[in-house]
């Protein structure tokens, strides 16, 4: 919505006019319409009502690096319609995609490399392990706001509850020891909560500023202005998907090196910036994987089932997903969902089903 106001002013015109956007529950368009900004949800419901995207020219999927569940869906059935439709031009956009590999997956599509402006982000580690991030954080915060120029630090909360650490910061703590800066990083940070150790800081107004802590979700193209340090405790909130026992759980794992390049890059935005990873160079480097697993290869893949079963894709198991889930996984949400009666025994949708399909929520729950 952010985005599509933006691009409604510096084009000069009325959103809601020439530029709109649909969000869940909401949507700001008309009949003028010729921009439209969209969560990959709701592009996924023009495909149960539109197949073949008749009424799109183009079709831009931008943030295509964080591989949501819908996002890996829209790409199979993106590259379906392309295929038929040679009119239809798709662009994919990222600043950490394995553009080759996704080039690969299009049909060799050509690849396009746009600089972006940024300022230069150094780079800082731990000597040792954090024992205790949160400490870790609030250690490192106190140490910014009484040693570094103005400007606000964010904090990348990785485990979504642990929010209020700042507020309910200790006494004061000795400042954790970081080496030389390394490389420099790459972009994005979003929706912040803001908290700060006033207990902690000198009385002297020019010396207060604000602690931005934010969740996982924050690796986004939104720009917070003032942000020039970022911490980043190394951890975030995954999703994670037992196929034998059928239960998903939300651990609190290590980010992936393209995470911890995104949240490093959200400190040069503005000016050139500085990031404290509450971990070892030795860490980075042989502990982080490359990239985060695609949510489709770690979730339970009802919903999957059940969408793309409304839209007439029986085969499943070869449908053309950019990394395709577990067997297993499928094969057990295809029993599960005849046990729910949203499946036939011939594995079709029943009127449960499809009424399943269009809430778009776990599928035991609708039940």
């Amino acid at each position: 919505m952010s985005v599509a106001a933006r691009v409604a002013r510096e084009m000069g015109v009325k959103l809601g006019s020439e530029v709109g956007y649909s969000i869940r529950f909401e949507g700001c368009m008309s009949e003028r319409t010729v921009l439209r900004y969209m969560t990959d949800g709701m592009l996924l419901r023009e495909f149960l009502s539109e197949p073949d995207l008749a009424s799109y020219s183009v079709v831009m999927v931008d943030e295509a690096h964080e591989r949501t569940l819908h996002t890996d869906i829209l790409f199979g059935l993106i590259k379906d319609v392309a295929r038929f439709r040679s009119e239809l031009k798709v662009l994919v956009a990222s600043a950490t995609l394995d553009t080759a590999r996704f080039s690969t997956f299009f049909d060799d599509a050509p690849v396009f490399r746009i600089p972006g402006r940024r300022f230069p982000v150094d780079i800082f580690y731990t000597k040792a392990p954090e024992a205790d991030y949160l400490e870790a954080c609030v250690v490192s915060v106190l140490q910014i706001h009484v040693t570094q120029p103005p400007g606000r630090p964010g904090v990348p909360d990785g485990t979504g509850g642990d929010r209020g650490c700042l507020r309910d910061a200790p006494g004061p703590l000795p400042p954790p020891g970081l080496q030389d800066p390394g490389a420099a990083g790459a972009a994005h940070l979003r929706q912040p909560a803001l908290r700060h150790a006033g207990p902690n800081f000198p009385p002297h107004a020019h010396r207060a500023r604000k602690v931005v802590v934010a969740t996982n979700i924050t690796k986004t193209s939104l720009t917070i202005n003032g942000i020039i340090y970022v911490l980043d405790p190394g951890f975030c909130k995954q999703k994670s998907y037992n196929p034998r026992s059928g239960m998903e759980s939300l651990p609190v794992t290590p980010c992936s090196k393209a995470s911890a390049n995104q949240r490093a890059g959200r400190a040069g935005r503005v000016a050139a910036g500085k990031c404290f990873r509450l971990y070892t160079a030795w860490a980075y480097q042989h502990e982080l994987e490359e990239t985060t697993v695609p949510e489709i290869q770690r979730t339970s893949p009802g919903n999957v089932v059940l969408l793309l079963k409304s839209l007439g894709i029986h085969d499943l198991l070869h449908f053309d997903f950019p990394d395709r889930p577990p067997c297993e996984s499928l094969l057990l949400a295809l029993e599960q969902l005849h046990a729910l009666g949203a499946l036939s025994h011939l594995g079709e949708l029943t009127t449960s089903g499809r009424k399943m399909a269009e809430l778009q929520w776990t599928p035991c729950y609708l039940k």
